[in-house]
């Protein structure tokens, strides 16, 4: 058996990352699925493209999703931090780069890697 590439175990931890984090907000429906696996297809070439990019594919991906949301359902992930004014959307930081994270810009604060959105928002863990 052929071992597994970096740039796939990249583009599957990639995945799971997203997944999971849908999941906790309990977004994860067949569509937003295919809206998961549009992004890691397109990723895919991007990394193959440019190599040095694999260790940005998972805040990449978290980014084309949430674009793909904001277009078709509104914003996502909603900030569980501020609890006053209008609902706004967590951002991924760095926008590229290694270890990404989902930020509220309002309150400047980190509030959880990409993947383990379920412990700050209260929803299911990606443990």
């Amino acid at each position: 058996m052929d071992p597994i590439s970096p740039l796939e175990q990249a583009l599957h931890a990639a995945r799971a990352l997203v997944l999971a984090d849908l999941a906790a907000n309990e977004v994860a429906a067949a569509d937003v699925v295919s809206m998961v696996e549009d992004s890691v297809v397109q990723r895919r070439w991007w990394v193959e493209q440019w190599p040095d990019g694999v260790a940005y594919v998972a805040g990449l991906v978290a980014q084309d999703v949430q674009d793909a949301l904001l277009e078709k359902y509104g914003r996502w992930p909603l900030c569980p931090v501020c609890g006053s004014g209008d609902p706004h959307a967590l951002d991924v930081e760095p926008e590229l780069g290694p270890d990404p994270h989902w930020v509220c810009h309002k309150a400047g604060v980190k509030v959880a890697a990409v993947g383990a959105l379920g412990s700050a928002t209260g929803g299911a863990s990606s443990s």
